[in-house]
């Protein structure tokens, strides 16, 4: 099995080399490093259409085949806004028009063997033009009632849904 320097699997220090003394979060012992296992921040697009929203078919794993909101991670050092901004473009084919945030949550995300935290940001959209799914990210859209949809790829998603219905009194 291979082991990354920043998983939560971490086996030695990413700075010394050292073998670590346990899991993360730990302190290397050969030169003091400390390490850590922090949540990568995410962003999500919640498009309405009254009280329906946009959800897109996951083409890639994890969970291929499953529905989702427009998203993504956030690249290193990019602002949640920006990188709302740039995932509606890779994942719609088009502009968007950035709304308030609805919530923050914390969620997993299994990635090459792993289950890593992430911290997610939704944010309400408008699409600023005609949706282009690009077939890498997506292999359908479908408009759902906010109340009633299938189960979402992931488990924040369906809890910003709901607590979205809740506070527009859908």
């Amino acid at each position: 099995m291979t082991v990354r320097a920043y998983g939560p699997s971490a086996s030695f220090c990413p700075r010394c080399a050292e073998p670590l003394p346990g899991a993360p979060p730990t302190v290397c012992a050969g030169c003091g490093y400390q390490l850590f296992v922090n949540a990568r921040p995410t962003v999500n697009l919640v498009v309405l259409d009254g009280s329906r929203f946009l959800a897109l078919k996951r083409a890639a794993q994890p969970r291929a085949g499953r529905w989702e909101t427009p998203g993504g991670f956030c690249d290193g050092w990019e602002h949640p806004t920006e990188a709302a901004v740039r995932e509606g473009r890779e994942e719609l084919g088009t502009e968007i028009i950035l709304g308030d945030l609805i919530g923050t949550y914390v969620g997993s995300y299994e990635f090459q063997g792993e289950t890593l935290p992430v911290l997610e940001f939704f944010f309400l959209a408008t699409l600023a033009g005609q949706v282009r799914l690009n077939p890498a990210e997506s292999s359908e859209l479908a408009w759902f009632d906010l109340r009633k949809h299938p189960p979402l790829a992931f488990g924040t998603m369906d809890r910003a849904i709901r607590d979205l219905a809740e506070s527009l009194g859908n």
